[in-house]
């Protein structure tokens, strides 16, 4: 079966023939519509996410869309390595599939699967978000971060706080619910008095996708102008500006931040894939907004190293896939932001 393999670390993954497989107990065969081009996808295939395979070659792709042998449409997650989503079929768990809405078309399913759940477990299973509690993001102004804004009001966040670098992304997170943005400055004072001050007002819960300097005035801001004995749960998603920080032991002695991660070993697997099958529905309901640009699969190289990650790089098989022939947009669904271009030759450009 043709699909994306890596052959070796630190190079992008070619386009070529892999063998194929069959379901062992408890596993079902997919039909692979989409997969998303995420950071996760790239760090696993670089070797350096902490769920990464040793093991080559190996097929990328940690989710999709596609259908089973019943004709169901599903999402499915984290297929059976040496296998990935990246593939014309992939193996996985039944446990790990989720069916769609029909409102929901492959492309969009497939690009909001990994950052919505980023946002919807740490807020959900991590932090236990509740209604009219108060969210800053940081590191908003990324396609996780925007989902996260959006999905913090759809929870019933009564204040949503954005951060993030770009000033002109920034700037149109109001129209997702941000009610107040702060850039992410050079001058590390300022930005820990721009900090201070919402915290003076009150945050509920952080979520975190940058780590770094950002990370650590947060904290630092949170200690000093947060109030005495309220909790701030603080959740750690991914480390974009830096792996690590340098923490001053007394921010956590002279507050109640409470520290933690959301990911793959953080949340049982189980409880990961009813956050994606919430997030699913979510999406129709709450018209979550995700840019996307589709391509073949067979240009999965020249595109690894040039794709940005916004808009969302999904790669698919047939024009007009198994779930919206044509792309068409249905009652009760919102189209993506960005329009999603066909070439002539069946594939999605």
């Amino acid at each position: 079966m043709k699909a994306a393999i890596v052959v070796e670390v630190d190079k992008a993954p070619i386009y070529g023939d892999f063998k194929e497989t069959f379901p062992q107990r408890g596993e079902v065969q997919v039909t692979v519509a989409a997969a998303a081009l995420s950071n996760v996808v790239k760090s696993r295939a670089s070797g350096k996410h902490y769920s990464s395979s040793a093991q080559l070659p190996f097929v990328v792709g940690v989710d999709g869309v596609g259908r089973l042998d019943d004709g169901r449409r599903v999402y499915f997650a984290l297929p059976r390595t040496p296998y990935g989503s990246m593939s014309e079929m992939t193996v996985v768990l039944l446990s790990q599939c989720v069916p769609l809405p029909d409102e929901l078309d492959d492309v969009a399913a497939a690009a909001i699967g990994n950052p919505g759940m980023s946002a919807w477990a740490a807020m959900r299973e991590r932090a236990k978000l509740a209604s009219g509690e108060t969210v800053l993001v940081n590191g908003a102004t990324g396609t996780a971060g925007r989902l996260a804004v959006q999905i913090a009001k759809y929870m019933g966040a009564k204040k949503v706080i954005a951060t993030g670098r770009n000033t002109e992304a920034l700037k149109s997170l109001a129209n997702l619910g941000a009610d107040i943005t702060i850039p992410l400055v050079e001058d590390g004072d300022a930005l820990e008095e721009a900090f201070q001050e919402q915290f003076s007002d009150g945050v509920d819960v952080v979520v975190d996708y940058l780590w770094g300097q950002s990370a650590e005035r947060l904290i630092i801001a949170g200690a000093k102008a947060g109030k005495d004995a309220v909790p701030i749960r603080f959740v750690q998603i991914g480390s974009v500006s830096a792996p690590e920080i340098a923490l001053p032991s007394a921010a956590l002695r002279s507050s109640a931040i409470e520290l933690m991660g959301s990911g793959i070993g953080s949340i049982p697997v189980d409880r990961l894939m009813k956050s994606i099958a919430d997030l699913m529905q979510a999406t129709v309901l709450g018209h979550f907004e995700i840019a996307t640009r589709t391509i073949p699969l067979s240009s999965v190289e020249e595109t690894w190293s040039t794709a940005p990650l916004m808009p969302r790089t999904d790669l698919r098989w047939h024009e007009g896939g198994v779930g919206n022939p044509g792309g068409k947009s249905r009652a009760g669904w919102k189209p993506v932001s960005t329009p999603v271009t066909r070439c002539d030759c069946g594939a999605v450009a």
